[in-house]
């Protein structure tokens, strides 16, 4: 009897050996309700060949006290039995039944799931599977299986302030986590770059979770979500920050492969630097990340690169709309303008992909030289809500009407908004800029021997924890982008072995000559 289940739990349905059709039936995104009436028809198929004794049908549902009538091609499956209530509105609850092999028939079969006529309690399923009796839970394996391998998942998320009534809707949490068990979440830690850190419990069924939040600048919140999507890797993680390591354990004193960790954690903010989790088959783990942003030998190297192109929105606290001169004029390039009518004024600029802005130039406008800034504060964030302060100038001047200027900083971190805040002009009431620039250059951290991408621990179930080190696998699933359009690279080592003679290391010389040659 090949697997049927099917599982309510995700948008659209993940369906096996079942074709279903329902009738007053609200389609949740982690359930479907059932009302007074409504009713979840099972169509599945038997071989011919079989002879099944006696098949177990399971029905698994949200929350308890809902009575359900479960009817195999049109007999009743015992009683009308209330799912039991004791675990709350949100507790994943099953109810089986036994089904005789003589209500099974070769070929199709109709399940149904009905709430009875006159209730005002609804039934929320969350998933239904058979199997035969003599391999219950066939069904539920292959089931779980599926869901093991749909290891993309996404939330939508919201925070609530201690204290407050009423949670604020917070950015997306998309995750994808596999070292090779397959096993799915059950906790979840991560901390940002910027010193924000979450920890969340997610539900079995992955339908939603609860945690905690605090901010970079030390704020709290209650965190919750509820799950949107759930794909198969790698759908669902084109342009997220998906790492990919191949990894050891600690032996003793030394090192052994330990095969590969696929690691993507994006909730919005700053890039993740620390994450810990356990599985629900108790395999705990935490990595800490390396990073060029983090990296205290980080440098910017190579010619500043104009990146005004990636910038996607531009915000003013203020400008003149009814004459035109509003923010989006300022990466125009034309000699359009903006205008704000104050002597002060904020412009946040957004960057996807986020860039590790080190030098900025600003244009001043067409007219009136008293409007042009003359102290400002340069500041970045990767969420947009905290900031950290990258550059101030003050006592500025421009060499006329449509003069640029530019400013040079140091900064390594890639930033998604920059905010200019203008503190102070040349003594109008107003306010103007012609033209706004960013610039970047690569970002680059001196080697160092035998360095991990990340270190950390691992613990399996029931066992002793090990050392657990990564180290990045370059590819179409990373950020590592050939330099120049030279996709390929020398590798370091020691020469001492490879040339043996003085013809030998004549054409060793020669292929190293022709190699940089190539290369440059």
């Amino acid at each position: 009897m090949e697997p049927v289940f099917a599982d309510f739990s995700t948008r659209p349905a993940k369906l096996s050996n079942a074709v279903v059709g329902h009738h007053r039936c609200g389609i949740a995104s982690s359930h479907l309700a059932l009302g007074g009436g409504g009713y979840v028809k099972l169509d599945f198929a038997l071989d011919e060949r079989e002879e099944i004794a006696e098949a177990v049908v399971t029905v698994t549902t949200l929350g308890g006290d809902a009575p359900m009538d479960v009817r195999l091609n049109g007999k009743v499956l015992g009683d009308r039995p209330a799912v039991p209530g004791d675990g709350g509105h949100g507790a994943v609850q099953e109810a089986v039944f036994a089904a005789p092999g003589d209500l099974l028939a070769p070929g199709d079969n109709i399940l149904e799931i009905r709430g009875p006529e006159g209730t005002d309690t609804l039934l929320r399923l969350r998933a239904v599977t058979v199997d035969p009796a003599h391999d219950s839970g066939r069904a539920e394996r292959a089931l779980a299986a599926r869901a093991a391998t749909r290891s993309v998942v996404s939330f939508a998320t919201e925070r609530r302030a201690p204290g407050a009534t009423v949670w604020q809707p917070a950015p997306r949490l998309l995750f994808h986590l596999d070292g090779g068990e397959r096993a799915v979440p059950a906790h979840l830690a991560w901390r940002g770059a910027d010193g924000s850190d979450a920890a969340i419990g997610l539900r079995a069924d992955l339908s939603g979770f609860q945690g905690h939040w605090r901010g970079a600048d030390g704020a709290l919140a209650e965190y919750r979500g509820t799950l949107t999507d759930r794909t198969a890797y790698p759908e669902g993680t084109a342009g997220a920050p998906l790492h990919l390591f191949s990894t050891e354990e600690a032996r003793g004193e030394s090192w052994s492969p330990s095969g590969e960790l696929r690691l993507l954690l994006d909730a919005g903010g700053a890039p993740v630097e620390r994450v810990s989790w356990t599985d629900r088959r108790g395999n705990t783990a935490s990595v800490v990340l390396s990073s060029p942003a983090t990296a205290a030998a980080a440098v910017t190297t190579g010619e500043l690169r104009d990146v005004t192109r990636t910038v996607t929105d531009v915000r003013a606290s203020e400008e003149f709309g009814a004459g035109g001169e509003v923010a989006e004029n300022l990466l125009r390039g034309s000699h359009d303008k903006w205008l704000a009518h104050d002597g002060t004024a904020d412009l946040e600029f957004v960057l996807d992909p986020p860039a590790a802005v080190s030098a900025y130039r600003l244009t001043s406008a067409n007219d009136a030289p008293g409007r042009d800034p003359r102290d400002w504060e340069l500041a970045g964030s990767y969420d947009g809500r905290t900031w950290s302060d990258l550059d101030s100038r003050s006592g500025e001047r421009f060499r006329g009407r449509f003069g640029t200027n530019e400013y040079q900083f140091t900064n390594t971190t890639p930033y998604t908004h920059y905010r200019l805040s203008i503190t102070d002009n040349a003594g109008s009431s107003e306010t103007q800029l012609s033209r706004v620039e960013f610039l970047a250059g690569e970002i680059t951290t001196g080697p160092t021997p035998d360095a991990a991408d990340f270190t950390g621990y691992r613990t399996p179930a029931g066992g002793e924890p090990v050392g657990y080190r990564g180290t990045t696998v370059p590819g179409p699933w990373s950020d590592t982008e050939p330099q120049d359009g030279h996709a390929e690279e020398l590798l370091a080592g020691d020469l001492g072995e490879t040339a043996r003679t003085l013809d030998d290391a004549a054409r060793l010389i020669g292929k190293l000559a022709a190699y940089m040659k190539n290369s440059g």
